[in-house]
């Protein structure tokens, strides 16, 4: 097969068109990745505040326990009958672009 003059820097052009889509693939595959371990961390947060709201803790303790354990995140909690529910919510970035996460998990109130 002969190549010809016209077909030379065709995958040079082909490659400089393709690199940055698949560049832009890879980080935002790694944002997602970072987005769902942010999840997971804000269910545990969620979890935690629960269950320390349960067992008699203030709310504004259990809040300093999820900004520790998840800076940026806020912590709604609320009563429903015999249960504490903690909503955890969090923002973080996908390619420079915030999404709402929240995280929500109730506890027993052991007979509060």
């Amino acid at each position: 097969m002969t190549r010809t003059r016209r077909d030379r820097g065709a995958v040079t052009a082909e490659v400089a068109i393709a690199l940055p889509a698949v560049v832009l693939v890879l980080v935002a595959s790694i944002h997602g990745l970072t987005a769902a371990t942010t999840l997971m961390r804000a269910q545990d947060a969620a979890a935690d505040a629960a269950r320390s709201v349960a067992r008699g803790e203030s709310a504004a303790a259990a809040a300093g326990q999820v900004v520790g354990a998840l800076p940026g995140g806020r912590l709604r909690t609320e009563l429903s009958g015999d249960l504490v529910c903690a909503t955890v919510v969090v923002r973080p970035r996908i390619l420079g672009v915030p999404i709402a996460l929240d995280a929500r998990s109730c506890a027993l109130a052991g007979g509060r």
